[in-house]
């Protein structure tokens, strides 16, 4: 079980990598490098939407909303594409890094929420 994990995160480190790749070539169109860009500044981001403290949920949206927009990146993106990023990841593997615009990202989202939660509660007192 504990080895089908570990091939479960190689993959996907794997399929980011591409993902990576193939949203810096020119033949990606704008819609699916806009998506593939939120999608690892997101899985890279230090922080996390809900963190991992908070129980179950803080692994959840690493187990669901990274998955699902990986999914839907790769899917975007151009056949040929998709295929040389892969080819080029494999031979070329290396560690994908902390992501400073998901950090930016993820503090922007609560700004937002914190901005809207104190709106809202604003708007409760009249």
């Amino acid at each position: 079980m504990i080895a089908r994990f570990k091939e479960l995160a190689r993959r996907l480190k794997a399929e980011l990598l591409a993902l990576s790749l193939a949203a810096r070539d020119p033949r990606t169109p704008w819609y699916a490098r806009a998506w593939a860009l939120l999608v690892l500044a997101y899985a890279l981001s230090p922080i996390d939407l809900i963190p991992d403290f908070v129980p179950v949920l803080g692994y959840l949206d690493d187990l669901l909303l990274v998955p699902a927009g990986l999914w839907l990146a790769l899917r975007l993106l151009p056949p040929a594409v998709l295929a040389d990023a892969r080819r080029e990841a494999a031979a070329h593997p290396r560690r994908l890094g902390r992501s400073r615009w998901g950090l930016a990202l993820m503090g922007l989202i609560y700004l937002g929420l914190l901005i809207l939660g104190g709106l809202w509660w604003q708007g409760r007192g009249r």
